[in-house]
């Protein structure tokens, strides 16, 4: 089930992504800052980008995906498909919609990186 994710701006948004048309793989989010925007907003490694703004991933470059992750500067806006991740129950902050997700917490087993 797609999941739609925002991300509160400016960047850095604290993951890294693999994958890509260029590399026959899908756009995938392969490692999480522990305390970033993106932990902050529950993705998780192992996520697949579907979109990133509306724009569908599946045809995008990696460096096609990285800019345009890059042009956004208020907020990030994007659907991914989870795989393999659980999650915690989030804080009090949290924002549902049946359509969108904002969640303020996670627990997905995150590694330190320097990324986007």
């Amino acid at each position: 089930m797609p999941l739609s994710v925002v991300l509160d701006g400016p960047a850095p948004w604290g993951f890294r992504l693999s994958g890509g048309k260029d590399f026959n793989q899908p756009l995938t989010i392969s490692r999480i800052t522990p305390g970033s925007k993106a932990s902050m907003a529950n993705l998780c490694a192992g996520d697949v980008i579907l979109a990133i703004e509306g724009v569908p991933a599946s045809g995008l470059l990696h460096s096609e995906a990285q800019n345009k992750i890059k042009e956004s500067s208020r907020q990030l806006h994007l659907t991914v498909e989870r795989l393999n991740c659980t999650v915690d129950k989030p804080l009090p902050a949290a924002r549902f919609s049946s359509s969108h997700l904002r969640i303020r917490s996670s627990s997905c087993g995150h590694r330190a990186f320097s990324g986007m």
